[in-house]
């Protein structure tokens, strides 16, 4: 029973569809088997005398799955021995497939030097005239320019190229030396790769985890479904796709999974969009989507993701025909909510809402539905002329709703607007009352109004304050944690301010802050509202025995700006930092596969001093920075299938510190311009090494620490930075916003400066609140026994007799009060950096790494969930 694939042969045939137990795999760590071999055995019982065959697979089946960083736990190595050779034999081919594809290792990885890293010419400049030289002078039938050899010229294929052997080692170059473009399979030039020197055995991965048995796959499916359409915040792509998955395997002509709100709007108007997807269970969907749609905008939502498009209105499509069934259902629901409400909807978006009019036809139904068609006449400021029948209904009906008709126009002013009015007259109390009516948007504009406040006069601030805190309970998770990072520093002026805008890609946009500060006091008052609210929050969720909690997860930022997360193999928010393990080495690792148009990818590092100035960069353009201290595998610029291309960098810490690099900034450019999702893949990662780079396999699937996609219209990404000082990384996962062609790091130098230079800084500052700070606040809210642990040990804190969330969650911030951990003592709530601690069964777990912690004895929640289940009262 063979289970491994040769590196160099082709893949075998992916397709875009993933199938819920694979999904399940990724999320959860389970395998879903047959309830028993042929021969009748049931469940879990014992196999006393396996199939000796079995036996022997299941051996090599566990070795295959350490290779790749996961161990079997006992009671799945048992399951497989009960299954005979076949089951055994498909099951676990299918098993190492989904794990490879989710690690990169599905695919060849060649780089251009095979020998790498140490065949990599030390001088990237007389490399790189000796590859001019030969393009300019060489000739056809004539000598080596450079050696003068006569029988060692080959023309290569498909660039044609005159190449020597001699010159430019065939053993070594997986493609052409001059124009670094794959050549054709089964070409003149390219030669079988010496034999790499074997490597020691490398660590296990801080991701190791440990896969066992599932016991209710439907069960499942439907616990990750109601967990993931619970998100009070726009999935992360990721999510996104393991949910419809999921959804794809449920009944859509019973609906009894669905829940009666989908908070997330863009969540809900795919999921709508979904139901309506089937012609044949249309009539059972209609009723459900007409019931959830509660604003305009989750309708207008609704038919751009209809039409293929976006929920988050990224490059709208031109809207699709509409079934007269779905048109009318659309304009019931506008229908019956507030036309006021409906109208300033329909105003902010105007283009689009202009453009689906013409497929819903409003004023075709205006008898059935006047509200709408109200609306609709209001944001064309429809002229209405003489008393024809239309006129007169949409004239009454919008005198009705207390619209005004000037000049034979229908015109609303939006809450908007009146709101701005209010900012630039100076007029607090009316801004003030305008924004109380909705609590999440009075929120993000509270530093404006504290501002405005401040500058009017001592007693303004305190009516702000006072409206703050009634507001406070009607506003979301991420709405109240994101204005707490952000207000708690705004007490002293800070250099710079970061937006993370709206989008398909994850761009920053970094200006001077030119805002004056707000007083330490009102500071003060509104980190203690803020604070006081989420700690009332968690205290409604109910109260538990035993929480424990990392003191690390301090270093992970709550998660934010989900939508344009990289789908990744772990799940680590933007802004986290991440210790790195003293003495392993770094690999990172690009791959990228063409369609019809030719792709060059780069993967570079630039690297920066203690001040930021930029010292030294590793990429095409200089291939050895302080010897081995970071050597690139050579630049590929071509990726045609099956092979793709494949392009690394080792990263020695020590050597670089050493040579005076502080910061590295990771990047990925295409250099001709061509968009990350206009390729079938691209993906890249990091690769943490114990033995020696210069020996063992270039991609080792069990050194893989962290793979992610690389998608959207973006043309670079960034995903990280390194501090070699502290051995620290930052995930970033943002993408620099570059025009024309050409890119890489030499033109983009400045840009790499101000964003790792911005982003660390504001990250460090605490503009962010962390999963540290959450996991505090739930367990000062709900436990009588909280456990913190970390490198020292585990210490135990106790709540005091009559000791409220806010004095115990002080206690906890400050370390005081701690006392020796009892042995035994198992926590019903966990918020983990790594699930190697026992918990209690049925306890709710969060891990970065869930390592051994099994899905059937604890439910396992995401960072996402952390925050987002301090839901406001009533939800």
């Amino acid at each position: 029973m063979r289970w491994r694939r040769s590196v160099d042969s082709a893949p075998p045939q992916s397709t875009s569809e993933r199938a819920p137990a694979q999904v399940l795999l990724d999320r959860l760590g389970t395998i879903y088997l047959p309830d028993g071999s042929p021969s009748g055995r049931q469940g879990d019982a014992p196999v006393e005398v396996p199939d000796p065959v079995s036996s022997v697979g299941v051996t090599l089946l566990e070795a295959e799955l350490l290779d790749r960083g996961f161990l079997a736990s006992a009671t799945l190595v048992q399951r497989l021995l009960g299954l005979d050779a076949g089951h055994l034999a498909t099951r676990g081919a299918l098993l190492l497939a989904d794990l490879d594809a989710a690690l990169g290792s599905d695919r060849p990885h060649v780089p251009l030097f095979r020998g790498f890293p140490r065949s990599v010419p030390s001088d990237t400049v007389a490399l790189w005239v000796d590859r001019v030289l030969t393009l300019i002078a060489q000739s056809p039938e004539q000598p080596c320019v450079l050696c003068g050899n006569s029988r060692t010229m080959v023309a290569v294929s498909p660039c044609a190229h005159l190449v020597c052997r001699v010159c430019f080692d065939a053993h070594d170059y997986s493609a052409c030396p001059i124009c670094r473009r794959r050549l054709d399979p089964g070409g003149l030039f390219i030669e079988q790769g010496r034999p790499r020197a074997p490597g020691r055995s490398s660590a296990l991965p801080a991701r190791l985890r440990v896969l066992t048995v599932g016991v209710d796959y439907r069960a499942d499916v439907r616990r990750e479904v109601d967990a993931l359409l619970a998100r009070t915040a726009a999935l992360t792509p990721q999510d996104g796709d393991d949910l419809f998955v999921l959804l794809d395997s449920l009944d859509r002509g019973d609906l009894g999974w669905l829940p009666d709100e989908i908070p997330a709007r863009e969540t809900k108007a795919r999921v709508l969009a979904w139901l309506l997807a089937d012609p044949a269970h249309r009539s059972v969907a209609l009723p459900a989507v007409t019931a959830r749609i509660g604003t305009a905008t989750d309708a207008l939502r609704l038919l751009v993701v209809l039409s293929g498009g976006d929920a988050g209105f990224i490059d709208p499509p031109k809207f699709a025909a509409i079934p007269r069934p779905v048109r009318r259902a659309v304009l019931a629901a506008l229908n019956r909510l507030d036309p006021g409400t409906v109208i300033e909807d329909l105003s902010r978006h105007q283009r689009l809402w202009v453009h689906a009019a013409e497929k819903l036809h409003p004023f075709e139904y205006a008898q059935a539905y006047p509200m709408a068609a109200v609306a609709f006449a209001a944001l064309r400021e429809r002229f209405l002329s003489g008393v024809g029948h239309l006129n007169l209904l949409l004239a009454t009906t919008a005198t009705e709703c207390g619209l005004e008709i000037r000049d034979g126009r229908i015109r609303h002013r939006s809450h908007a607007a009146l709101v701005e009015q209010g900012f630039e007259a100076g007029d607090i109390d009316a801004a003030v009352r305008l924004l109380k009516a909705r609590p999440g948007e009075f929120v993000r504009r509270l530093d404006h109004l504290l501002r405005l406040a401040e500058g009017a006069g001592s007693s303004q601030p305190d009516q702000v304050l006072a409206v703050l805190s009634l507001v406070l309970g009607r506003v979301s998770p991420a709405v109240l944690v994101s204005a707490l990072g952000e207000l708690r520093l705004r007490g002293h002026g800070q250099a710079r301010r970061i937006f993370f805008p709206s989008g398909g890609n994850a761009k920053i946009h970094v200006i001077p802050d030119e805002r004056p500060p707000l007083s330490e006091d009102v500071v003060e008052q509104v980190v203690g509202l803020l604070t006081a609210e989420l700690l009332r929050r968690a205290e409604r969720l109910g109260p538990v025995a035993t929480v424990a909690l990392d003191e690390s997860l301090d270093r992970l930022i709550a998660p934010f700006t989900q939508r344009t997360a990289s789908r990744a193999l772990v799940t680590v928010p933007r802004g986290s930092l991440i210790q790195l393990p003293v003495g392993r080495h770094l690999r990172l690792f690009l791959h990228w596969m063409e369609a019809e148009q030719r792709v060059d990818l780069d993967l570079s590092v630039a690297m920066f001093d203690a001040t930021w100035k930029h010292v030294a960069t590793c990429d095409y353009t200089n291939m050895r920075v302080a010897g081995d201290g970071a050597v690139h595998s050579g630049d590929l610029t071509s990726a045609p299938a099956p092979m793709g291309a494949s392009e690394f960098i080792d990263v020695d810490l020590k050597r670089l510190a050493a040579a005076g690099v502080h910061h590295v900034v990771a990047a990925v450019f295409s250099f001709n311009n061509v968009a990350f999702e206009d390729m079938p893949e691209a993906f890249a990662g990091v690769l943490l090494r114990a033995d020696d780079p210069r020996h063992g396999p270039i991609f080792d699937p069990r050194s893989v620490e962290q793979r992610f996609d690389l998608a959207g219209r973006a043309r670079s990404s960034v995903p990280f930075i390194l501090d070699l000082q502290a051995g620290t990384m930052r995930w970033l996962d943002v993408a620099l916003g570059v025009t024309g062609t050409f890119h890489d790091v030499h033109r983009h130098a400045g840009a790499l400066e101000q964003i790792g230079q911005s982003l660390g800084e504001y990250y460090a500052a605490g503009a962010r609140v962390s999963l540290g700070e959450i996991a505090r606040w739930h367990a000062a809210a709900r436990a009588a026994t909280v456990l913190v642990r970390n490198e020292h040990g585990i210490a135990r804190f106790d709540r005091h007799s009559g000791e409220d969330a806010d004095i115990f969650l002080r206690r906890l911030t400050a370390g005081a009060g701690a006392l020796p951990a009892v042995a035994g003592q198992l926590p019903d709530l966990a918020f983990l950096e790594r699930g190697d601690l026992d918990c209690s069964d049925g306890a709710t777990v969060y891990a970065l790494h869930p390592a051994d912690l099994d899905a059937q004895r604890v439910r396992l929640i995401s960072p996402a969930d952390v925050g987002g289940s301090l839901l406001p009262e009533g939800d």
